[in-house]
Formats: structure tokens, sequence, C-alpha cells
């Protein structure tokens, strides 16, 4: 099944405003998960309409938030995501953090309580547009506990992503966007519904045996995801729990908070203009880049590729070609239409359909802006 980004911008967008999204909202969701599908995030893309909109139905996620500032100072900012959608609430925090750092040169800014925040190279991505560079220290306090910490079996740790971003000048910003774990969630729900193996290493089942399998991930008993690098891979995982978790007020992993799933972000910004010209970083950049690119390479026709670099090479081939969608995903999303009454004019899955070629029907008031034009398309 492949649609044009706009086609999955508009449709979500439609699905988010029949849920109770205002428009603006709808639309930046759509925004938000279409821009990972693009750029090879299909982890968290389209595949989570599903759950965000189970979770804005039983109440676990809220439509139409805004960001409670709980304190602050000229550099510092506390705030509380009231359970909104993520999309919202974590672009709200970063512009926050942005004003404070080009005002002072750095700021850090707090999320508690946020709904699942998406793609967190979204967030970086926001601050190298702004000329700054940015970290971010991202869990789940409690429902995203799917992490077994070095020499344990059961779930203690989240998956909690590490970003940074920073700004090169004229050359492409470097987006380094990972986590202290062999693979992410989304990436294993990505193979159960694509019907395939994880590589070895990246699971184990509920007794501790190595598996590849997705279904055991999710069996009843639950299996595990392991951290990478072992022991190393496991005390990221730790300090990134009380980095996002204790330090933001909400909440490290916990059982007791695992019927919703809550984000905690602890963002640092730096406007690297207070360390000096553009002429002085820029250029020390740019030699590293190429001083890097230019090791020899393992494969005679291999090549040294940063951070970043893979998501933009996707997210061009796939502007040109468009987004694949697996049956499984594409299915769950036809679902998740009808319960909401949305008539999107497109039929079940049937490899022998261009569905590109289908008419839907809009909601009026929530057309959707194409990517790449107008506000949300410039944050994604």
């Amino acid at each position: 099944m492949n649609f044009q980004p706009d086609q999955l911008i508009s449709l979500t967008a439609e699905i988010f405003a029949a849920a109770g999204c205002e428009c603006d909202e709808a639309r930046r969701v759509g925004v938000r998960l279409v821009e990972s599908n693009l750029t090879g995030h299909d982890s968290h893309g389209v595949i989570r309409i599903p759950s965000y909109v189970e979770w804005l139905g039983a109440g676990k996620v809220l439509a139409n938030q805004s960001l409670r500032v709980v304190s602050e100072n000229e550099a510092i900012v506390v705030v509380d995501g009231q359970f909104g959608l993520g999309q919202t609430v974590g672009g709200e925090a970063m512009k926050l953090g942005i004003e404070k750092a080009s005002g002072h040169g750095v700021s850090v800014v707090a999320l508690r309580n946020a709904g699942h925040l998406g793609r967190i190279g979204d967030w970086a991505e926001m601050a190298t547009e702004a000329g700054m560079i940015s970290l971010h220290f991202v869990n789940t306090s409690g429902a995203g506990m799917m992490v077994a910490p070095f020499g344990g079996i059961d779930r203690r740790l989240s998956v909690n992503p590490i970003v940074v971003g920073i700004p090169a000048g004229e050359g492409e910003p470097i987006i380094l966007d990972m986590s202290g774990c062999a693979v992410a969630e989304g990436k294993v729900r990505v193979a159960l519904n694509q019907g395939e193996s994880l590589p070895q290493g990246c699971l184990m089942d509920s007794e501790g045996n190595p598996t590849d399998a997705p279904e055991l991930f999710y069996g009843d008993p639950p299996g595990s995801i392991l951290p990478i690098a072992g022991h190393k891979g496991s005390g990221l995982l730790f300090v990134i729990e009380l980095l996002a978790g204790a330090l933001t007020g909400g909440s490290c992993s916990n059982p007791a908070n695992a019927s919703r799933v809550a984000n905690g972000m602890l963002s640092v910004i730096i406007d690297r203009s207070f360390f000096g010209s553009a002429g002085e970083f820029f250029p020390e950049v740019a030699r590293f880049v190429d001083f890097v690119k230019s090791s020899r390479t393992m494969d005679e026709h291999g090549e040294i590729l940063l951070p970043g670099e893979p998501e933009r090479r996707t997210k061009a081939a796939r502007m040109r070609n468009g987004i694949e969608l697996d049956d499984v995903t594409w299915t769950q999303i036809c679902a998740t239409c009808r319960s909401l009454g949305v008539e999107h004019g497109f039929d079940e899955p049937d490899p022998s359909e261009d569905v590109s070629r289908v008419e839907r029907v809009s909601i009026p008031g929530c057309e959707t802006n194409s990517l790449g034009r107008g506000e949300e398309a410039e944050e994604a």
C-alpha cells in the first residue's frame, strides 16, 4: 500500500479532528507522524494512530492542552504537559527553551506529564533550525517500561531516547537520535505487523532466553528489550530515567503509573553564538565532518554516514516514491476510521489496487497543509 505524504497528513488530520482535536492540533499531529514515516522512523509514524485515538477515547491523553508553567527563571523552566498530545506540548516546550536560550545563551526545559512525544529528533531539528544546539533526555513513567537492566530478565526501564542536534552552518545539521536499548518498541511492532523477525540481540522472552520473535515480546507473560552494549547501555538508560523522570518532577519507570503513557523530557538548549563566532565554529564542524568521512571503508563501495544522513536520504526517496504501509497497519487505521465515522474513501487493503488514485472526503474546516508548505510543515 503506497501513499503520498500529503494523503497521509490529510487523513491523519481528519482522524484526529474526529477524535476531538481542534483543527490546528489535528494538522500538527498529522505532520509530525508522517514526518516520522518520511524519515524512516515508521515506528513513530502513522502506525501510532490507533493507539493515540484509543488513549484519547479513554482519557489517557487529552486533546487541545497547553503547557502549564510550574516554575521558571531567566534560563530554566519547569512545565507540565497536562497529558496533552506530545506533538503539541513538546513543540511548546521547545519554543520556550529557544526563546530563553536566545536571551541568555543557554536554557534548560524540564517537561513532565506529556503525551507520547513522537520522534524526538523533531525537537532537535527545531533547535538547529534556530541555529542552536540541543540535548534531549526522554523517559516514560510506567506504561513504556519495556527494557530489562543488564543481567536481569524483568522489565524495569523505559526505551529512553537521547537526542543531540548540532547546526552545521551551510552544511546539514547533525541529528543523533538514539536509545540505550537495542531496538525501539515501535520497531518491534512494525516487525510484528509485517510478519518479520528481529535481529538477534534485541529481545529476550519472559524466561530470559534470546529470541528474534516479536510476538514473544508481546506475550503473556511478556518478554523484554535488551540494552545496547550490555552494562554500558543499561547504565545510559538508568541515568536518562533519573534526568527525564526524577529531575523533571514526573516519574521514573514505575508500575503504579502503568495505566497511561506519559513522557518526561529534559532539554538543554545552547545558543552557540555565545561561545564564539560562526566563523570559528562552523568551519571546524565542516573540517571534522570531512575528516571523519575520509576514513577508508570496510566495504569497497561503502560510505561513512553521519547522524541524520540516513533520515534525510530516506525522506528524499519517500517524497519521490511515496510511503509504504503494510496491510496490518493500514487495516488497523481503517478500523480506527470506522470507529470515528471518518469516511476516508479508501478500501480495505488489496494488493491489486492503487489507493493513491482514490478520492477522499475532507472534514470541512480541517484542510491540511501540504508537507513542506505552511506553518506546521515548517515546524516538522
